[in-house]
């Protein structure tokens, strides 16, 4: 019944009374009725497993590739016209194996100056010495005086210091000669080769490009958050592209700094097995078992700014936050191996709610 908003008609004034009893019981009503009681919180019907049945321990991938110990660009250190090389690129190389030649004349030069100079140092210093034993001797018979004594002394003393001047200047030419030889340094093979023949050369002219041979390191790109179960790990391999093969690694270091523009730190590693190694400049994945138990991404739920799961206590929902987790991806959890993980049903629940 629809209740009059406008004045009454003289035709239905006689039921005035009635539209006025009618409108107003259902508010007095209202006002006089008892409150709904509050709902109650509902049980949630849920599923659980031991968390040791249901936790996993993954396996994780970085790039990485094989580079080797040392790889060098060998520069003159010494101007002069270059004679001749003696190697090519894909040729392999010995420690201190003679590499190219530089014209050695005025460093030959230079050492015989040198020489002569210590020759000369060194007779002055004869002569100087046998002075100064016959004047002692003369001051003991008392026809030389203490004072002449002292300056013999003196000048055999500057004596002995040019002869070591000399020595130095005698090695320093002697080094310069040796730099006219342009040697390997380690055993290893050319990659390039920029000496030419005839050409003039200065120091800090690159001559060779060597690489080292033998065993190289695998230097592989990191997630930070991958960092602690690498460290951790047990179980490292290194799968090369180019073979059906996978070489048992060990961990050697890890940079604490992140590269700017990949976020992730380089990690280093040596092969257990060197003669088994893969060369230098072969491109894989780093592959290694996290040794800490990790849940499914599956069971993480989000509340509030937490990622984690729901556990079982006294009949009751508790999320447990699991620092470090991230959408996903599955995350560590370092829980007892008997608590009860919500593993269906976990999506609607709240912490505290009673469970069935």
């Amino acid at each position: 019944m629809t209740c009059p908003t406008q004045p009454l008609s003289p035709r239905h004034r006689p039921w005035a009374l009635v539209w006025v009893l009618a409108c107003a019981l259902p508010g007095a009503w209202a006002q006089n009725a008892p409150a709904a009681p509050a709902t109650a919180t509902v049980a949630a019907a849920v599923q659980t497993a031991r968390l040791d049945r249901v936790w996993l321990y993954p396996h994780h991938t970085a790039p990485a590739q094989v580079v080797p110990r040392n790889e060098s660009r060998l520069a003159a250190e010494s101007s002069g016209t270059l004679l001749r090389w003696t190697v090519d690129v894909g040729e392999p190389v010995r420690r201190g194996q003679l590499l190219a030649q530089i014209d050695p004349r005025d460093a030959e030069l230079a050492l015989q100056r040198a020489q002569a100079a210590r020759d000369a140092a060194q007779a002055r210093l004869a002569l100087g010495q046998a002075q100064l034993l016959r004047a002692r001797e003369l001051v003991a018979q008392g026809f030389f005086s203490p004072e002449a004594l002292a300056q013999r002394e003196t000048d055999v003393a500057l004596q002995q210091a040019e002869v070591a001047q000399a020595q130095v200047q005698w090695q320093t030419a002697r080094r310069q000669l040796d730099k006219t030889a342009v040697r390997a340094p380690f055993d290893g093979s050319v990659v390039q080769r920029l000496a030419q023949q005839g050409e003039a050369v200065a120091p800090g002219s690159v001559l060779y490009h060597l690489v080292q041979s033998g065993a190289g390191e695998i230097s592989a790109t990191v997630a930070p958050t991958e960092v602690a179960g690498l460290r951790a790990s047990t179980e490292r391999h290194f799968e090369p592209q180019s073979a059906d093969r996978v070489l048992p690694v060990r961990l050697l270091r890890i940079t604490p700094t992140l590269q700017a523009s990949s976020r992730s730190q380089t990690a280093r590693l040596a092969f257990v097995e060197p003669a088994a190694a893969a060369p230098a400049g072969s491109a894989g994945l780093l592959r290694w078992r996290d040794p800490t138990p990790h849940v499914s991404a599956t069971l993480l739920v989000r509340r509030g700014n937490a990622l984690g799961v729901f556990v079982q206590a006294n009949g009751t929902a508790r999320f447990v936050p699991l620092p470090g987790a991230q959408e996903g991806r599955a995350a560590p959890v370092r829980l007892p191996a008997d608590t009860a993980v919500v593993v269906q049903g976990q999506a609607g629940l709240q912490d505290g709610q009673p469970l069935r």
